[in-house]
């Protein structure tokens, strides 16, 4: 075992502790499956990741590092909150996008053939999906999300999984199962209301083996004024911060009962699937805000965009809480 340089970041927040905690271990060197595995169950947050320098076949498609993320309960071979937490902690610590940097032979000064705009910085990460873009613009750093397949939920599952949620037939309004690595079932629900209302079954969702994600669009001001009534985040902030609490196009909420996370507090793989099919489908415009984390006492705040190019974009503010070393 040896000292290594370890951080807790909050994501999706400027303000800690009302977003969705990671923690990083930013020199993951030497550690095999098994310990890793181990610290993930012992930090009991929902993602646990590892830095470590690119492979070959990494490094020669440009990639600045490379991350492993786990769960208590197994590994990810992508998760959108760890993708830009552990690319804020990399930075922070030091971390440089290779100089004025290629990508594939492609100089990233040249961006706008990617979709991203020439000042917008370019940051590369390698996952167990392959190479992951992300982009640095101002303080917001935002991932390029990955495609996406989508497909119609066998019926017998999805009835299981609306009872398990207390739902009624009429209450769902859409349904796909979405995989961008991490596999969802999405449901479009009714209302913010219905929403935020949920008291799921998580032992029968565990048992169906399904991770869940609901979402409803904020159609009108009165389904605004319903969130800024019922969601606790309100009185967590108590009112302070009001930049933290801009009004979410979408509410989002994700249960991940069979790795091992109840509920998550903001979930950016979830977020990215969603924007993909709901733009798609036209029931949100090309740049939106999502909010997550309400029930749970946080205020989550995910800014999509789909670009010219068809690219979705999925991105936040991120804080760091706590610097220090793990013995590992």
């Amino acid at each position: 075992m040896k000292q290594r340089p370890y951080q807790q970041i909050d994501v999706f927040t400027a303000t800690p502790y009302f977003g969705n905690p990671l923690a990083v271990v930013l020199d993951g060197s030497g550690l095999d499956d098994e310990a890793m595995q181990r610290f993930a169950h012992w930090t009991n947050l929902s993602e646990t990741t590892f830095l470590l320098p690119p492979t070959d076949a990494g490094l020669a498609g440009g990639a600045d590092y490379r991350v492993r993320i786990f769960t208590p309960g197994g590994e990810l071979p992508f998760a959108g909150h760890p993708t830009l937490g552990s690319c804020h902690a990399w930075l922070e610590a030091g971390g440089t996008p290779r100089a004025s940097g290629a990508v594939g032979g492609t100089p990233r000064a040249s961006s706008t053939a990617e979709g991203t705009p020439p000042s917008d910085e370019i940051i590369v990460q390698e996952c167990g999906v392959g190479l992951v873009r992300l982009r640095r613009r101002g303080h917001l750093l935002a991932f390029a999300a990955p495609p996406m397949q989508r497909s119609n939920p066998d019926p017998a599952l999805l009835a299981q999984v609306a009872a398990a949620l207390g739902l009624k037939a009429q209450q769902v309004l859409a349904a796909q199962v979405l995989d961008n690595g991490p596999v969802w079932l999405g449901l479009l629900l009714d209302s913010a209301e219905t929403v935020l209302a949920l008291e799921p079954d998580h032992a029968a969702l565990k048992n169906f083996g399904q991770k869940v994600g609901v979402a409803s669009v904020n159609r009108s001001q009165d389904a605004i004024q319903l969130i800024s009534r019922s969601s606790r985040e309100a009185k967590a902030f108590g009112g302070h911060d009001a930049q933290a609490l801009a009004e979410p196009d979408l509410e989002v909420r994700a249960f991940a009962a069979p790795i091992g996370v109840v509920e998550d507090p903001v979930t950016g793989s979830l977020n990215a699937s969603l924007a993909q099919w709901l733009i798609a489908d036209g029931q949100l415009p090309e740049r939106y805000l999502a909010g997550q984390g309400a029930c749970l006492g946080r205020a989550g705040r995910v800014h999509i965009e789909r670009d010219a190019s068809g690219q979705v974009w999925v991105g936040g503010e991120s804080v760091t809480c706590i610097h220090g070393t793990v013995t590992l």
